[in-house]
């Protein structure tokens, strides 16, 4: 049976798989220059595999061509879906709807007399100097204002006009209108009102019906109204996305990773879950992986091909329950993670005066320079020029028939060019190479301040931290990241240029229910907070309730919490004993902010039940030296690379030659199959006994 785990990112797609059938070992050996094939206990393998996202002469769908691939299907050959037992993945299609502003159109049905609330918002400035104000464009297209009204108390101020309601909804209907929004105040607490709305629209024909009590049962019109309109926005988008998945593997076991980190049935995932999908599976892979290693203070650093996405650790997962991406606010937990627009394909422009790297990027498709479709300069094309990238070490998968490598000449060309031009308009005479290091500089500390946002700014000394550095590009970066923050050590594993994909395979499925409070923490509320969690169990096990395993379940109880008067939230694990939870938030307000206030009440805002169920996940096989501890392994070839403003002759080694023990001292190259790691001068290279790499500062 075949296990597939992928991640569709804004370059390339990554899939993992693990098989214990033999028929498909020997077809793909065949292939070595495409698949990388490790055997791991159990007798199975595991099978990596990159392709582009996009490639429209080639393929319609990355994942299943991917899996089409492996088969050694033809085009018109059906894939066999009885052999595969699993697939896990995680996508960028929501996310690029909303950032695109091409998701389903969308009726927000609110409290009348909050029509423009949404449109107000909370009034935050992006730019406070700037004088005229450009507010995002709002996902929904018709506004409904229906005559309700509960008080803050429960009680029912104006009853629902059925009758109305019906002719307005039929109205919109009519427009061609499917998906709406219900959003009325004080429904997260008393959703009655919700619920009647939500009946009339499911009786009319609305295909897409997002009611606020259900999508985030939290306090707050607009963040909660912010909430429900991006789900009724994004849903139907994933809903046909997941079904035409579906379509070409019925009867398969499919799988999507939600923003919190967790697995959950295709036929569950939602809008609002799926924003940070592929990100996410990214964290779990390094967490996970760091964890095996013997790591428990991480900072994970994931470079793509269109953004780099940053997360601390330390210890469990870290989460958040507000985000805004693209000027769309959201309220739902998600794993707290720092993006930035600066990948490998982020592209490369001197504006006359200075040197400006992204936010644009090349994409896959033209994608950099080198990848023969007429692209712009980007990230890649630099390390090309600093010879940090070699051709001959890279897939070759490019041009329109998509078998020819990387195009180094053209990118010689480009950077000729860039340096005359820069010459010509300042006067300041720049090799080509110097003008590529100066870019890659750029980009290296834009990196390194994302990192310093979500360690150095709260708090957390940063030099204590191994980097876990992953995704295709990190690790011809890492060990200038790791230079400009004083880290002393970086972890690569194996799988680090695919680790978003691997990570879907080590993740366990999770069930998260939130729900409002916002009362004084005292000893009288414990007993209510207790029947409350007790709720969310309940609700959260239901949707696990079709998962097969044969570990037990494990409960986490959360209470964010406030000071009086305050809207800034910290997350505290759950005890009957209050004194254990103030000190907890205390110790946490003065790492956050340098300061606690003890004598000030504290408020529960809300709290959260997350139900979390194994999975199996795939092994790691322990590799033995088998070469006298005195040989040293021997470089494939001697290239020139440029670094610290000159040019080194370079060792590069393939990964696979390399053995426990083995030292490499930098400047090296080390390359495999999906990816190119960079070892910069005073650093050196160990690897380990589960063909972990741990780079280390030498001096």
């Amino acid at each position: 049976m075949l296990k597939v785990f992928a991640d569709r990112g804004g370059t390339f797609t990554d899939i993992v798989a693990v098989t214990d059938e033999q028929t498909i070992i020997d077809r793909l050996s065949k292939h070595q220059e495409r698949f990388l094939i490790v055997p791991v206990p159990n007798q199975e393998w595991v099978i990596v595999y990159k392709l582009l996202s996009e490639n429209p002469e080639q393929y319609q769908d990355a994942v299943i061509q991917g899996i089409r691939d492996i088969f050694g299907l033809k085009n018109y050959q059906p894939i066999p879906y009885t052999s595969i037992e699993v697939v896990k993945m995680g996508t960028t299609v929501a996310t690029n709807a909303l950032l695109e502003r091409q998701g389903d159109r969308v009726v927000l049905i609110i409290t009348k007399g909050f029509k423009d609330a949404l449109r107000i918002g909370y009034q935050n400035r992006p730019d406070i100097f700037a004088r005229h104000i450009i507010l995002p464009t709002m996902l929904y297209e018709q506004v409904i204002e229906v005559d309700e009204r509960y008080d803050a108390h429960g009680n029912e101020l104006k009853l629902v006009n059925i009758a109305q309601v019906k002719q307005d909804l039929q109205a919109v209907y009519h427009t061609g209108i499917r998906s709406c929004a219900i959003v009325f105040m004080h429904g997260d607490r008393y959703p009655k009102h919700e619920q009647q709305v939500a009946t009339i629209a499911q009786e009319i024909g609305f295909t897409q019906i997002s009611v606020s009590h259900q999508v985030s049962p939290l306090m707050k019109l607009v963040s909660r109204g912010d909430t429900t309109v991006v789900d009724a926005y994004l849903t139907p988008i994933l809903r046909r996305y997941v079904n035409q998945v579906a379509s070409q593997l019925p009867n398969v076991r499919l799988m999507f990773m939600k923003s919190d980190g967790g697995l959950v049935a295709a036929e569950q995932f939602q809008g609002k879950d799926s924003i940070l999908s592929g990100p996410a599976g990214g964290i779990v892979g390094a967490v996970q992986t760091s964890k095996r290693a013997g790591f428990n203070l991480v900072i994970t650093f994931d470079m793509g091909g269109t953004s780099t996405d940053v997360a601390h650790f330390k210890g469990e997962y870290e989460r958040q329950l507000d985000l805004e991406i693209a000027g769309a606010r959201m309220r739902v937990p998600v794993l707290s993670i720092n993006t930035i627009a600066a990948g490998g394909g982020s592209i490369l422009m001197f504006d006359g005066s200075s040197y400006r790297v992204g936010p644009k990027s090349a994409s896959s498709n033209p994608g950099p320079a080198c990848y023969r479709r007429g692209g712009p300069l980007t990230v890649t094309d630099a390390n090309v020029m600093l010879g940090k990238i070699h051709p001959q070490y890279f897939p070759s998968v490019f041009g329109s028939d998509g078998n020819l490598p990387l195009d180094k000449n053209v990118v010689l060309e480009k950077f000729n060019q860039l340096a005359q031009e820069i010459a010509s308009v300042t006067g300041n005479y720049r090799t080509p190479e110097q003008v590529a290091a100066g870019f890659i500089a750029i980009a290296v500390e834009n990196m390194a301040n994302a990192i310093k946002k979500i360690s150095l700014q709260r708090g957390y000394d940063v030099t204590k931290y191994v980097l876990c550095c992953f995704g295709g590009a990190g690790g011809q970066v890492a060990c200038l990241i790791a230079d400009t923050l004083g880290m002393k050590q970086i972890f690569l594993h194996p799988y680090a240029g695919v680790l978003s994909a691997y990570g879907m395979g080590l993740a366990d499925v999770r069930a998260t229910r939130v729900r409002g409070v916002e009362q004084p923490l005292n000893p009288a509320l414990i007993p209510q907070l207790m029947q409350l969690m007790e709720t969310l169990e309940t609700e959260a096990r239901s949707e696990l309730s079709q998962v097969e395993s044969s570990v037990a379940a494990e409960v986490i109880q959360k209470l964010n919490l406030k000071y009086e008067g305050t809207i800034s939230t910290l997350s505290v694990d759950f005890d009957a004993d209050i004194t254990i939870m103030q000190t907890a938030f205390a110790d946490k307000h003065k790492s956050s902010y340098g300061f606690a206030q003890a004598e000030k009440p504290l408020i529960v805002e809300s709290i959260a039940v997350e139900v979390i169920q194994k999975m199996d996940t795939p092994e790691e096989p322990l590799i033995t030296r088998t070469r006298p501890i005195e040989l040293t392994p021997q470089p494939v070839e001697i290239v020139k690379m440029f670094t610290a403003d000159q040019w080194h002759d370079t060792p590069v080694y393939r990964r696979e030659d390399l053995q426990p023990g083995d030292w490499i001292y930098g400047a090296a190259i080390i390359v495999e199959k999906i990816s190119t790691i960079v070892v910069e001068p005073n650093w050196q290279a160990r690897l380990n006994e589960r063909n972990h790499l741990i780079l280390q500062r030498s001096c």
